[in-house]
């Protein structure tokens, strides 16, 4: 059907006052454009409306997220000052507390950092005004005398335009004078020196990198070839029916433990439900706690546990000689010690699994040289905060490949301290526990190598223990662990040399084992990254390579992240951190080589208290559901069931004191307005708060101030490597890496 005959004379009329439409095709064949088409003029002005509204939507939310952005900076840099502000306060009331790095060499290396720091603030502020005036490179480096030529380094003869001394006629005023002095004189003595410190420093950290290298790769050998400790004797069968069939010598546990009570109860726990047979198992608990609640606590456990048929004895030194050596070499006095063969060590946070004995102690069958049996120990806390997880890639890489391939290679590596075990007679062979270092694990390692007993590894048997989640209590455990065996090292010197082992065994131990692996490697850790890079900064005529800096170090945590895959995503604080920490090993390193005080303070490290998971929970309710034994084995007596009691109702009369100090304290603020209700996460025992860390704070300042410097230069790779490096000692320093006490 046709239009009628007025519409079609109204669009010819439209056709005629507007002209033909033209069509014009662009370059894109979407884009084809209608000049005078009809409702052009509205749809233009229809999209430059919508345009506008879009654009200015858009606008509205880049500034809304702008705004955000800026208040979220705004209140973590606030949240920040408040952490310091609150972390200085408590610096001020915890400097009268003892810390083992508090005197000695401790105050002098911190004295060195300010008096650095302060010397570097000044050469920023004198090349700052240098560069600002242009006195810094008037001319190339070619055109300089022969003489000054000479004195640079071979790297800054060939530059375009560098360092270089001026000519009188250009010197202008005394500043001027005095930095082309400066020029002089760190070229002439001062460049060279740094420059020959550089150069032993790398060589130290190419000989470490290669022994690193080597032992990743008698590891990859190790998991190629499924090389492993194989027992002559399995304990698949049950226990209880194994008679005489089995292998089940007589064992002794120790547990040594002081102030622990956030962890005694579950390890206890634990040790008392290892499968093995009664009559040949006694659990020793040697409390050396100066703690009278924490003292009952534990001998109530024990008395417990001694109830339900466990063969477990308490005992409490009144002399706290020697600490845990000394705890030990007590215990091991007893006379009925001498009725067993072999005694495992396991510390208060330990929880081994029922199977420990029967996987470890069967090595030693049809094995009389053999000395030692060491478990590998896995982390119940590895990613509870930052601290953790960086610890669990050191300690991981540390069993995985350190002491596998030492146990394999060597039958011989540093005994743990704890999660082994032990035979008696190489125990009294070797001397027994000796007090005279904190590290008497490394100690009775050493004697028993020297006198010929072999060491076996075993990478599958696992022990779950804690991973201190504070950094204090990190650090303080780091300060033991590497002062102690520069202590050993002076004392146990000359009986290596007198020893009749091999001059193989003989060279592994004084130049891997003590000299690369404890001196060298906090020694150039610390100096290469905390010393010479910085002054390299002040000092550009000393030249510290790129591939130094970045890329070894970078391949060197690459390998030692291999043992834990899940931790490659912290690579890079991994690496940062590391270098943080070479300032508290090379100050322990120090002191236990020097023998300074703080060399033999022992601290107890933290701990948290934590458990292995949901399944051993319900394990631990279900013994603890069982009902006890009617009769009464080692250990337990009338007088031990009085004792016991008498415990009980002083936990009773504890808990109703803590209730009238609760209700007196609630009645006193009653009239007080309640503040608003926040959830608050109840802790075990009260927790030592976050503090401030001054030689981690002032080696922070010390590489933000040599960043600046390293601008100036227009060195990139040097300055980001400073600037965070700088950032990481500062978190570190301001305690904001571990656990966060409110």
């Amino acid at each position: 059907m046709a239009p009628p005959p007025s519409t079609y004379t109204e669009s010819w009329w439209g056709k005629e006052e507007r002209g033909t439409p033209v069509v014009v095709k662009m370059d894109s064949p979407y884009s084809l454009v209608e000049i005078d088409g009809p409702g052009m003029v509205a749809s233009s002005e229809k999209a430059r409306g919508k345009n506008a509204k879009q654009f200015t939507w858009v606008l509205l939310l880049r500034a809304h997220r702008a705004v955000g952005c800026v208040a979220w900076l705004a209140a973590g840099f606030w949240a920040l000052l408040g952490a310091v502000n609150h972390r200085v306060r408590r610096s001020r009331d915890a400097d009268a507390e003892p810390d083992a790095e508090a005197s000695g060499r401790g105050r002098a290396m911190l004295r060195f950092l300010r008096a650095f720091l302060l010397l570097s603030l000044a050469m920023l502020a004198f090349e700052t005004v240098a560069h600002l005036k242009g006195w810094h490179f008037p001319r190339s480096a070619a055109e300089l005398p022969e003489k000054y030529l000479r004195r640079l380094p071979e790297h800054l003869q060939h530059l375009p335009e560098h360092l270089r001394m001026p000519e009188k006629q250009e010197i202008e005023g005394w500043l001027h004078r005095a930095y082309v002095a400066w020029l002089a004189f760190r070229t002439d003595y001062i460049a060279w020196a740094i420059q020959k410190l550089s150069s032993f420093c790398i060589a130290l950290f190419m000989v470490q990198s290669v022994d690193r290298i080597v032992l990743c790769l008698g590891c990859f050998w190790i998991k190629l070839r499924g090389i492993k400790p194989i027992a002559d004797d399995d304990h698949d069968h049950d226990v209880e029916a194994a008679g005489d069939d089995g292998y089940f010598p007589m064992v002794l546990i120790q547990m040594p433990m002081c102030n622990e009570k956030e962890v005694y109860e579950t390890s206890i726990s634990h040790v008392c439900q290892i499968d093995w047979p009664r009559e040949r198992m006694l659990v020793q608990v040697l409390d050396d706690s100066d703690d009278e609640t924490c003292q009952m606590l534990i001998k109530a456990e024990v008395t417990k546990w001694s109830q339900r048929g466990v063969n477990i004895i308490y005992r409490h030194r009144l002399s706290r000689t020697g600490y845990k050596a000394g705890n030990l070499k007590s215990a091991m006095s007893c006379d009925y010690v001498r009725d067993y063969e072999f005694v495992a060590i396991f510390d208060a946070d330990f929880q081994p699994n029922p199977d420990f004995l029967k996987l470890t102690v069967p090595h030693f069958k049809g094995n009389p040289e053999l000395g030692l049996v060491q478990a590998r120990w896995s982390f119940v806390n590895k990613d509870e905060n930052l601290l953790t997880r960086l610890q669990n890639i050191n300690l991981c890489f540390h069993f995985e490949v350190e002491q596998q391939v030492n146990g394999v290679y060597l039958n011989f590596f540093g005994f743990n301290g704890t999660a082994g075990v032990w035979r008696i007679k190489a125990l009294e062979d070797s001397g027994g526990w000796m007090e005279r270092t904190t590290v008497e694990d490394m100690d009775i390692a050493v004697r028993a190598h020297l006198n010929g007993w072999k060491f076996i590894f075993l990478n599958d048997v696992k022990v779950l223990c804690e991973l201190p989640e504070s950094y204090q209590a990190y650090r303080k455990q780091q300060h033991r662990w590497h002062s102690g065996p520069m202590q050993l090292f002076r004392l146990c010197l000359p009986a290596v040399f007198k020893s009749k082992i091999s001059m193989w065994k003989k060279a592994n131990l004084v130049m891997l084992f003590f000299l690369l692996r404890k001196l060298i490697l906090p020694f150039y850790s610390f100096t290469l990254f905390c010393v010479i890079l910085p002054l390299t900064m002040f000092v550009p005529e000393a030249e510290l390579p790129i591939w130094v800096i970045c890329y070894v170090p970078v391949i060197m945590s690459v390998l030692n992240i291999l043992p834990a895959p899940k931790s490659f995503p912290f690579v890079i604080p991994y690496l940062l951190f590391e270098n943080t920490m070479s300032v508290t090993k090379f100050n322990a390193m120090v002191s236990g080589l020097f023998q300074l005080g703080s060399s033999y303070e022992w601290v107890v490290t933290k701990k948290a208290g934590r458990t292995s998971s949901e399944s051993d929970i319900l394990a631990l309710a279900e013994a603890e559901a069982r009902p006890p034994p009617a009769k009464l084995v080692r250990g337990v007596s009338e007088g031990g069931l009085k004792e016991w009691g008498r415990l009980k109702e002083h936990e009773e009369w504890a808990k109703q004191q803590e209730k009238k100090e609760h209700d007196a304290a609630t009645a006193t603020t009653a009239a007080v307005p309640p503040a608003p209700a926040t959830p608050v996460k109840k802790s075990k025992a009260a927790k030592a708060p976050n503090r401030i860390f001054k030689k981690e704070l002032a080696l922070s300042f010390l590489l933000l101030t040599a960043a600046a410097r390293s601008l100036l230069s227009a060195q990139g790779l040097h300055f980001y490597f400073l600037l965070f490096q700088g950032i990481t000692f500062l978190a570190v320093g301001l305690d904001l890496i571990g656990e966060q006490v409110s």
